[in-house]
């Protein structure tokens, strides 16, 4: 019987032990990543706002109005960041006549409690309520989908789910396609993966047990202090929503035209395999690679700007 009972106990025992001691220190803050917006002015950064999530939870964005637009982006950002990150970008696509709706996403910024949501599906639902919080203020403009790094992930998922079909283009700027994609660099300075614990919760996941998703499984590269009030950790739930789990998969299903821009020293993704890993799924998509440029750098240098604006206006 003990026997018996030991088999059982041991695969448990190993489980909670991955799960209690499967994690690691965060890694030292990226100076690439913040440095960056040292430099940007950010005295003329519009106020956060607030829309009703469908559970009651307020939803915070920003807005950046363009005088005469004739286009509608929503801008998400990328991991670990809010809405005051697409600032710079913002503000030039609204010069150039596109109006631009920047949430926090749920688990960021003024979005929830920082690094966790409620169920995985959470941003996929507050994603629907806020194109449809978005379309009610302007019904008879066309809506754009804009994501960056994470978000750019994300976008790509959404892009694949029936509300992609809400958006008439979805732009993927410097995009997270995931761990096993071609343009994912090895040893990832920006972020801490829990390895061990994530293998333990999927092996949970399968047997039906979902009371430990709420614990950490990512740590992001902030510095200590963090000034910019930064996400620093993402929960096994948050984790597995923000971004695509398949992205071939997800190319394959997009319910709508896409575009994907890279910064050509993109420090974190292989700029120069994107092209590749789109077109062996999706020969008409166009990448685009930026001279010059950092990750942060697309977002915040002019010289990306009007690659943007030109995707996200869907002009050759």
């Amino acid at each position: 019987m003990w026997v018996g009972l030991g088999i059982v106990l041991v695969p448990f025992a190993i489980l909670a032990a991955m799960i209690v001691f499967g994690t690691k220190a965060p890694p030292p803050p990226l100076s690439s990543i913040s440095e960056p917006f040292r430099h940007v002015d950010f005295s003329d950064l519009s106020p956060l706002q607030n829309v009703p999530a469908r559970d009651g939870t307020p939803l915070a964005y920003r807005v950046w109005p363009a005088r005469a637009d004739t286009l509608v982006a929503i801008a998400i950002h990328g991991s670990s960041a809010h809405s005051a990150s697409m600032h710079p970008l913002g503000k030039g696509l609204a010069a150039a006549g596109v109006t631009v709706y920047a949430p926090d996403i749920r688990g960021h910024g003024g979005s929830g409690p920082h690094g966790d949501i409620g169920y995985v599906g959470e941003l996929d639902d507050d994603m629907a309520d806020f194109v449809a919080a978005v379309r009610a203020r302007h019904p008879k403009l066309k809506l754009a989908l804009l994501g960056f790094s994470s978000g750019g992930g994300f976008a790509l998922h959404i892009a694949a789910t029936p509300l992609g079909r809400a958006f008439e283009r979805v732009v993927l700027l410097s995009p997270m396609l995931g761990p096993r994609a071609p343009t994912a660099r090895a040893g990832n300075p920006w972020v801490a993966v829990y390895l061990p614990r994530i293998i333990a919760l999927v092996l949970l996941n399968r047997v039906g047990i979902h009371a430990f998703d709420g614990l950490p499984t990512l740590a992001f590269a902030i510095a200590p202090d963090n000034p910019g009030k930064l996400t620093t950790v993402y929960s096994f739930r948050l984790m597995q929503a923000f971004g695509t789990r398949d992205y071939a998969a997800d190319l394959r299903n997009a319910q709508t035209p896409l575009a994907v821009l890279v910064g050509g020293k993109d420090e974190l993704f292989d700029a120069e395999k994107f092209a590749p890993a789109v077109h062996a799924v999706r020969l008409e998509v166009p990448v685009t690679v930026v001279p010059e440029l950092g990750h942060i750098a697309m977002t915040i240098d002019a010289r990306a700007l009007a690659a943007i604006a030109a995707a996200v206006r869907g002009a050759p």
